[in-house]
């Protein structure tokens, strides 16, 4: 009996040894440098369950041991707050590691670029475009697209700030919109808020309008608060814009790219040099240096300007229209003898 009694504690012994052998093996093993030699982009979809997020992770080269993490997963109690989205694993990460970063929610942020001047149609396009954007609005009409986003009644075109915008994996088309529209309300807000005095705009919406037409005018910063004050002027005195960029507009996606006489004689209700004041709705996105200008012009005398045709798409100020035809000339006699030397 006594033996029996020696062979069942040296058998439970050897068991505790192996059991905790087997346990600091596996605590090692937690802190062991994964095998990926470079860093690795890895999605956890929404649902995935641990064991499969394992085997993938174990597929991927990211971890050793499927089994193991799943295990630490469960056993830590982290697995359940474990977060969608896309993971960036630097190379060697330990199980412990990786594990922490699904839970951190620090997922690869995405971007888009919206480019200042670009129309509503062009911001729609690049959105559609993007892989990671969830697409969700097919067939839904601009105007719908502003009803969803709370501005039932109102056309898009001008309504989405200019930037660089950060986002994660799966967000949808609609999501950024909002986000892209929201800034622009905060931007035309905080310019407004800031106005000069005696300005001839009676609402922010004006401002967006006229921030728009100077956006189209010109690249140039250094430019924007003297076309701001051309356009200025001659709305105190009712004299029309005269803008081409409006023209354009109007003429929709099918303008050829080269305006002519016939174009400016085409009436639309974008066109400044059939109709005065303001067109109906911006021709572009602004961005926030368009829309400081369009609140803040500079002062002066000028009423023209036209493009020297110059590389650096410089602008030549007027205060007559003598002096204005002069410069037109000019523009024309460059074009004329650029075209000779190609």
């Amino acid at each position: 009996m006594a033996g029996v009694i020696r062979i069942v504690l040296a058998v439970l012994v050897l068991a505790t040894l192996a059991v905790l052998g087997a346990g600091a093996w596996a605590w090692q093993q937690l802190d062991r440098p994964g095998p990926a030699a470079d860093a690795l982009v890895f999605e956890v979809t929404p649902g995935m369950p641990l064991a499969r997020i394992a085997r993938r992770l174990e597929e991927a080269g990211v971890i050793r041991h499927a089994w193991l993490f799943e295990w630490y997963g469960r056993g830590s109690g982290l697995a359940a707050s474990i977060r969608a989205g896309e993971y960036r694993f630097p190379p060697h990460g330990t199980p412990r590691e990786v594990l922490a970063r699904l839970v951190s929610g620090e997922v690869v942020l995405h971007s888009l670029t919206i480019v200042e001047g670009w129309t509503f149609r062009q911001m729609r396009t690049a959105i559609e475009a993007h892989p990671a954007v969830r697409q969700t609005l097919q067939g839904v009409s601009g105007e719908e697209i502003m009803a969803r986003l709370g501005r039932e009644g109102e056309v898009p075109e001008g309504w989405f700030l200019p930037e660089t915008y950060r986002f994660a994996r799966g967000t949808s088309d609609l999501q950024l919109m909002r986000i892209a529209h929201e800034a622009m309300q905060r931007a035309l807000e905080a310019e407004w808020a800031g106005r000069q005095e005696g300005l001839p705009l009676k609402t922010p919406y004006e401002a967006l309008i006229l921030a728009s037409i100077i956006e189209k005018e010109t690249g140039l910063a250094a430019e924007r608060g003297e076309i701001a004050g051309v356009f200025t002027r001659r709305l105190q005195r009712g004299m029309r814009l005269q803008t081409d960029p409006t023209v354009i507009y109007g003429l929709g996606p099918d303008f050829e790219g080269r305006l002519r006489r016939v174009h400016l004689d085409t009436d639309t209700p974008w066109n400044t040099y059939t109709r005065g004041g303001l067109p109906p709705t911006p021709i572009a996105l602004p961005g926030r240096a368009a829309l400081a200008a369009a609140v803040q012009p500079l002062e002066g005398r000028t009423l023209y300007f036209v493009a020297t045709g110059h590389p650096d798409g410089s602008h030549h100020f007027s205060e007559t229209l003598e002096e204005h035809n002069r410069a037109v000339q000019r523009y024309l006699a460059t074009l004329r003898e650029r075209r000779n030397r190609q």
